[in-house]
């Protein structure tokens, strides 16, 4: 499958829209569908961050994301009942696990979340 993470085409100016956020994907056939966890109060939302930088340091450095503006992304997520979006989590470290450990399949982003 080809890497979901792809620059976005600049403006004439040069320079990416400005309102794009980065916006953590999972491949899926031969496409990629965003990724969505749980809020403590257990309401799905999407997740997005405002940098590359942020969005590695959370999930792992070979996490696939595409950018996406949240008009785009609400678009995409209201339709399938997920109207909450949640822009730069923390990453939440669950009781019994080390500080030092990521999330990742089955972690949550959330304090007292759990990934869907």
């Amino acid at each position: 499958m080809a890497d979901a993470r792809r620059d976005a085409d600049p403006t004439p100016g040069g320079h990416p829209p400005a309102d794009l956020l980065y916006v953590p994907v999972r491949p899926h056939r031969r496409c990629c569908v965003t990724c969505f966890f749980r809020t403590p109060g257990g309401r799905r939302t999407a997740v997005a961050f405002t940098s590359c930088a942020r969005l590695l340091a959370a999930l792992g450095q070979d996490h696939p994301w595409i950018r996406l503006s949240v008009t785009a992304l609400r678009a995409l997520t209201a339709p399938l009942g997920c109207t909450t979006i949640t822009v730069d989590p923390q990453v939440a470290v669950r009781p019994g696990a080390s500080r030092t450990s990521r999330a990742g399949p089955g972690r949550s982003l959330l304090p007292g979340a759990r990934a869907n």
